[in-house]
């Protein structure tokens, strides 16, 4: 199962090396599930795309187990190229940043939300040091006429942080673009329910892959390994049972892109793998 199928390349690579196998691939965004059935139809019926979001891969499975789930979190390629996402400030777009056709835009929290809560996101899913200074210039901005394009966001940003940017390296509005991405998506949440999920469906041995883009993704994976690789804690004692462990993780730390894969695809240089077996 990958269940977030992208363009397919992961699925292409997956359906390559195992010729015996068959793959159900999971996508919100209508797009990307069109050019992922064209590039995968050389497979014919091996392969099953359906609509929907990793958090809900119980109830798209109908039933079946897998012997290796695989999820690539965090926005596509296909989804940042394209302005009309909203997903990037590099270019004009308007301020979406929905990866399927649902829900309440970017455009719309940050024209709606107070200046605490957009404080809080900000903060806690942006990592933004900035944050109460950004959420009020955002507020002031949005009395003057409402914030449509991914353009007057940034600037708003920008203009805010101007004063205190030392020597940051990242474009000052980097970090607010990522909180308001994972907030319109509900990323972490989303994360934490396909990790459910994805237990209950692995086989025995079966092998669960979770690729990160930022240490907010990486710790949910991280820490639910290490929870379910120690195993329950007996209520008298307090040691643990190893015959209660779920998992064995299978990597230690997180496997990160070589210099080679980086200079290939320079947006893999955040990517952090982590892989663990299903006991």
């Amino acid at each position: 199962m990958d269940a977030t199928l992208g363009l397919g390349g992961h699925a292409e690579a997956i359906l390559d090396a195992a010729p015996a196998a068959r793959l159900l691939g999971v996508d919100r965004d209508p797009a990307a599930r069109a050019i992922a059935a064209r590039r995968l139809a050389r497979f014919g019926e091996r392969v099953e795309i359906r609509a929907g979001n990793f958090r809900e891969l119980g109830a798209l499975a109908g039933g079946r187990r897998a012997a290796g789930i695989l999820a690539d979190l965090g926005v596509s390629s296909l989804q940042l190229d394209r302005p009309e996402r909203g997903f990037s400030f590099r270019g004009e777009g308007p301020l979406d940043m929905r990866m399927g056709p649902d829900g309440p835009t970017a455009a719309e929290l940050v024209n709606r939300m107070t200046e605490a809560d957009l404080e809080t996101i900000f903060r806690s899913y942006g990592e933004e040091p900035e944050a109460r200074r950004v959420a009020r210039a955002l507020v002031a901005a949005r009395a003057l006429r409402p914030l449509e394009t991914t353009r007057e966001l940034a600037e708003v940003v920008r203009r805010a942080k101007r004063s205190r940017r030392g020597g940051e390296r990242i474009d000052p509005a980097t970090r607010v673009f990522q909180a308001l991405r994972i907030a319109v998506n509900e990323e972490l949440d989303a994360l934490g329910e396909f990790l459910d999920r994805a237990l209950e469906l692995l086989d025995r041995e079966g092998r669960l892959v979770v690729i990160s883009y930022h240490s907010l993704e990486d710790r949910i994976v991280k820490h639910r390994y290490r929870d379910l690789a120690r195993g329950e804690v007996d209520p008298i004692t307090g040691r643990t049972s190893s015959e209660s462990r779920v998992l064995e993780v299978l990597t230690k730390r997180p496997v990160f892109p070589t210099a080679e894969e980086v200079e290939r695809n320079p947006r893999a240089r955040s990517a952090r793998l982590r892989a663990a077996r299903r006991l």
